[in-house]
């Protein structure tokens, strides 16, 4: 029985399409206006009447009379549950295969000709493949949803629209072949009217695909809306090859639609509006002095309205050539010059209104509240404390129990280390960021993740990448003794028998006078630099104040502050975070080593049982005693030729010296095509590169 209905409803379905195919040629017959005969219209609509000279039906009726069958026709789809793009198929193809039968055996009867050559008239006639577009266009309307997630579905189409663009840039360049079967296939190839914007067409459709790619609902409007053009212009110039193709991907837009419903960003429209009409009165403005600076050159009295009607038919194209009222010598380049105007504006303004969101960085007095409390009672991650930095925002929790903290950076959400708050909160807040940011069209890139949250993103469809390791000292376990760190144990008596004395204090506890010593020991080390850092360091010396952070100070033997260490309070991870480590040029060596061993002293005697100092990028690849495959010491190599710009084995001799504990630290990422984007911003959010330098607070 459960078969028996499906097919019952099948045959049902396929009895009444039929009937309306029937139906809607017979009201194509009742319908047709008296004297009709000789007009220009829809030729061999009504293949029966073609010894009357009577087959050409007005291009209004035919349309209206087929559009409404083509409604019906969905709608039984959708009465049989056909699936929209199943339904847009089925129909095209039962519509289309119908008229091509139908019109070449009333072809063949009538002419009493061959019947390839009947069947091959017919299959010219536009006639037959404009209902045909009709009916799968209905069932593209009609049909039922997909219900369940298709990820590669929305992939297809935009490499269709893409290659529909560059068939018809490349036709634009190539040679005139009007019967090649480029141009042929070519789906923005119209005559005149579109000849000469071939190329930009095929270009934005080619901007557009790419649009498309990223669900972006404004991409699939533009490109359905293109197609859809070009096709009726395919028709009003002669229904080919061209226009069913591109009929087809159009239809195939509309049956997919579902698949496109990232919203572009709603603060968009009014500036764009806004730079539209300044664009377009500048493209007039100038098309009106240009032609009054020649009026001469003109075969009419200069006016306004000559001289707007000139620069539109330019816009347009009409005029590529050279106006007829225009001398040759300045109407052969005016009409050019508007035209790639118009083309420079149009893409001025569809870039930006496909674009990613536009980000604004907003931190309020209750969000940096509610951060700063979530990192005193959970960040037990030793990078935790860096979240409070002002250049961040916070994406947090539906009950607000824990957040994220990120920047966009070129389109990418760069987040900050892991989510702050309590575990069982993290799956809900990771899987609405990525939601949040994906409906923004921003790419994801999570910096110094932990191992431990991997299959967290794994679990929202993220990659991990290793980045790094994080170099930590156990307070309770380390000592100066023993010979494998005597170095260390030599620069610290180095440094007390020279009159060096360490002083560590909290930001409360530091009068104005030290707080300008140490912006100039800070302002001296960084010689003109940017303060960097995003993910492992504070972005101004006193951001965090009270018992947040603290400051080892080195002193120099007549008392002015050489040096010094600043350390982030991790209290919930019973850790402190090194931030940065600024000293004067002229310090002896060890004075860093020195400080550390003092800090690890104090945090001993303070309870704290960790010390995570400076983050050593891609440690595993540096480390001198590290198994490496080929590829990987290819890397190495290339590593260690950024020396001088990242100190990136420097980092790591130093902390290697103390002997600590390695924190691995990954980023995580979408899709492998996003790296080179993320590893550009995650550089220019680290102030390595010139994109977001700024003033810090």
């Amino acid at each position: 029985m459960r078969r028996i209905v499906p097919l019952a409803r099948v045959g049902a379905a396929s009895v009444a399409a039929l009937g309306t195919l029937v139906a809607a040629t017979g009201w194509l017959y009742l319908l047709r206006p008296p004297g009709s005969a000789g007009r220009a219209g829809v030729g061999g609509a009504l293949p029966l009447d073609e010894l009357a000279h009577r087959s050409a039906v007005p291009i209004g009726l035919f349309v209206t009379v087929w559009a409404a069958a083509a409604a019906l026709l969905g709608l039984i789809a959708r009465a049989a549950r056909a699936e929209r793009l199943t339904a847009a198929g089925l129909l095209a193809l039962a519509v289309g295969l119908w008229g091509y039968l139908a019109t070449g055996t009333a072809i063949l009867l009538i002419r009493q000709i061959p019947a390839h050559v009947a069947f091959r008239d017919a299959a010219e006639l536009r006639a037959v493949y404009l209902p045909a577009a009709l009916a799968g266009l209905a069932g593209a309307v009609f049909g039922r949803p997909r219900t369940g997630s298709h990820r590669r579905s929305p992939l297809v189409l935009p490499a269709l629209v893409a290659a529909s663009g560059l068939l018809g840039m490349l036709d634009a360049v190539l040679p005139e072949r009007p019967h090649t079967l480029l141009s042929a296939i070519t789906p923005e190839r119209v005559h005149p009217l579109a000849s000469a914007l071939v190329a930009p067409l095929g270009l934005a459709l080619v901007f557009v695909a790419r649009a498309l790619a990223r669900r972006k609902r404004r991409a699939w409007q533009l490109a359905t809306g293109l197609l859809v053009s070009l096709t009726a212009l395919h028709f009003l110039h002669g229904f080919d090859e061209g226009a069913l193709a591109g009929a087809l991907v159009a239809v195939a837009l509309v049956a997919r639609r579902q698949d496109y419903d990232r919203a572009g960003d709603p603060t968009a429209q009014p500036r764009l509006l806004t730079r539209a009409l300044l664009l377009a009165s500048a493209i007039y403005g100038y098309g009106v002095v240009a032609l009054w600076a020649n009026r001469v050159a003109a075969d009419q009295p200069y006016t306004l309205r000559f001289a707007l009607a000139e620069t539109s038919r330019a816009l347009v194209g009409l005029d590529l050539h050279g106006s007829t009222h225009l001398d040759p010598a300045f109407g052969s380049w005016f009409p050019l010059s508007v035209l790639l105007a118009g083309a420079a504006a149009a893409f001025a303004i569809l870039i930006p209104w496909l674009a990613p969101w536009r980000y604004r960085h907003a931190q309020e007095e209750r969000e940096r509240e509610l951060a700063h409390a979530l990192v005193a009672a959970w960040g037990v991650d030793t990078l935790a404390p860096f979240v409070l930095r002002a250049d961040k925002s916070y994406f947090f929790a539906e009950d607000e129990r824990a957040f994220l903290a990120y920047k966009v950076v070129g389109g990418v959400a760069v987040v900050s280390g892991d989510p702050v708050g309590p575990a069982e909160v993290f799956p809900e807040l990771v899987g609405r960021f990525v939601a949040f940011a994906r409906e923004r069209d921003w790419r994801i890139a999570i910096l110094g993740a932990s191992e431990r949250w991997l299959p967290l993103y794994a679990a929202q469809g993220l990659h991990a990448l290793y980045h790094g390791d994080e170099a930590v000292l156990e307070t309770a376990g380390f000592s100066l003794e023993g010979r494998a760190i005597r170095k260390v144990r030599q620069s610290v008596h180095r440094l007390q028998l020279a009159g060096y004395r360490a002083e560590i204090l909290h930001p409360r506890a530091i009068a104005a006078d030290l707080r300008a010593q140490l912006a100039a020991v800070a302002d001296e080390w960084r010689n003109g630099e940017p303060q960097r850092g995003f993910t492992m360091a504070l972005d101004a010396l006193f951001r965090l104040e009270d018992e947040d952070a603290l400051f080892v100070i080195g002193r120099a033997p007549d008392g002015t502050a050489a040096g010094f260490l600043h350390f982030a309070v991790c209290r919930a991870g019973s850790a402190l975070s090194l931030s940065s480590m600024p000293r004067l040029r002229g310090t002896p060596n060890g004075f860093n080593e020195w400080l550390v061993c003092e800090t690890v002293q104090w945090a001993r005697a303070h309870g704290f049982e960790r010390i995570s100092l400076n983050f050593a990028p891609f440690a595993a690849l540096l480390a001198p005693e590290a198994e490496l495959s080929g590829l990987q010491r290819v890397e190495r190599r290339a590593l260690r030729s950024l020396k001088g710009h990242f100190q990136l084995d420097n980092l790591l001799l130093f902390n290697r010296k103390f002997f600590p504990g390695w924190q691995r630290r990954f980023v995580v990422y979408e899709r492998r095509r996003d790296l080179p984007r993320v590893g550009i911003a995650a550089l220019a959010a680290e102030a390595y590169l010139p994109l977001q330098r700024g003033k810090r607070a």
